[in-house]
């Protein structure tokens, strides 16, 4: 006869344990200490089994009746009740241990491993930093598309629209891992192509112009903050590098007798070394700085500690002190006007100087034919390239040689 709320309720504890049935195996034990907890008594592969549902009043009739047929349905399939719900406990341990928060660490970890530069897994872990409060404790093979787009929609409505792209990507670099690794069947980000708004294209802030050109370089050599700071204007101008590469620079990758300067690999946003010849008036301005830094390891030691490189914000900081704003030139700058006025003259192989900007080749054999043939012009074209800011800086000059 099937129970009713009422006898449950009513159902007062004896010395054993006392046993109401509701049929077809399911069973409401009282114990002694006047719990009242679920089973049900069913047969598999000929043996007496026992599966435990719940504890009333957390699991009312109605549930233990839909756990009854549940394992009802099981059984006419072939299955042991008792083990599938072993397997559905296991596979919940492993989703709660497979979050999207622990599968970003994990690549964080990997890329860490590989060398990749502290700046860039900072900025990973800023941008992971922005989903792990709705994404990060939530088992990697829940999260859809949609749960994705809430959180970027979230950063776009703060107009960081650039910013929103970035974490679609790098999301999406975390569900890949998570792929590769056998935690996830499908990557959520694929499906949201199109659905962000793209931000407007702004270029770096670049003076291009000689003339305009040469009066900076002039700003910068009456610069009246710290030698340290000049000299890395200076050669800002000259070498044309990422500023990132410039200020994070050790002495030790300096032969000023070989007129070389190599760059390492962990450093270069491209993760291959990268070779700048040095021109004479590079290396005057190396030497003089030198005398001020050349008993640290760093170029540029920060002002609080020497083991650190100056701030990132110096050489931008500097320009607004000259009296150029942000959106006049900026640090990156140097490299489009190097870019800009060398490419205009006529005189190098426009391969050979993407070669010195350490950009690199969609087309795989003009980029090994580059590495083998290009050093020789770059060497010449860098020694050119400081006589001409030589020009440039008395304002007597015109830059655009080409026939």
């Amino acid at each position: 006869m099937a129970l009713t709320e009422m006898e449950i309720r009513n159902a007062k504890p004896g010395a054993k344990i006392i046993k109401l049935s509701d049929g077809g195996g399911l069973q409401l034990w009282v114990s002694p200490d006047g719990a009242k907890r679920w089973r049900l008594a069913y047969r598999f592969n000929e043996a007496q089994k026992t599966l435990a549902i719940g504890v009333y009043p957390a699991i009312g009739l109605k549930d233990a009746r839909e756990a009854r047929e549940s394992a009802k349905r099981l059984l006419a399939e072939g299955a042991d009740p008792s083990h599938a719900r072993k397997q559905a406990k296991a596979a919940q341990i492993v989703a709660a241990a497979n979050t999207f928060a622990t599968i970003a660490e994990e690549l964080l970890a990997k890329k860490r491993r590989e060398g990749k530069a502290e700046t860039t897994l900072g900025k990973l872990d800023w941008l992971l930093g922005l989903a792990m409060p709705v994404l990060g404790p939530r088992p990697v093979i829940e999260i859809s598309s949609p749960d994705v787009l809430a959180v970027l929609r979230r950063i776009e409505a703060r107009g960081q629209l650039e910013t929103a792209g970035r974490l679609r990507a790098v999301v999406g670099e975390v569900f890949r891992y998570a792929i590769a690794t056998g935690r996830a069947e499908n990557d959520p980000t694929f499906a949201l192509r199109g659905a962000l708004t793209t931000p407007k294209t702004k270029h770096r802030a670049a003076i291009v112009e000689p003339v305009a050109l040469g009066a900076l370089l002039r700003s910068i050599d009456d610069y009246e903050g710290t030698p340290e700071v000049r000299a890395a204007l200076k050669l800002m101008a000259l070498t044309f590098v990422r500023p990132g590469e410039l200020r994070n620079a050790f002495w030790s990758e300096f032969d000023l007798e070989a007129r070389l300067w190599i760059i390492p690999a962990g450093r270069m946003k491209m993760r291959r070394a990268h070779r700048v010849p040095l021109a004479l008036q590079t290396i005057a301005i190396l030497k003089e700085l030198h005398a001020i830094t050349g008993n640290r390891a760093l170029l540029f030691p920060g002002v609080r500690s020497a083991d650190r490189p100056m701030s990132e914000n110096t050489i931008n900081a500097a320009l607004r002190r000259l009296g150029y704003g942000k959106d006049d030139m900026t640090g990156h700058g140097f490299r489009a006007a190097a870019s800009s006025l060398l490419n205009e003259c006529g005189k190098w192989n426009a391969d050979a100087i993407e070669a010195q900007l350490a950009h690199v080749e969609s087309n795989k054999i003009r980029k090994a034919y580059a590495r083998a043939e290009y050093w020789e012009e770059r060497v010449k074209m860098m020694a050119w390239w400081a006589d001409r800011c030589d020009d440039m800086r008395r304002g007597g000059v015109v830059v655009t040689l080409r026939a």
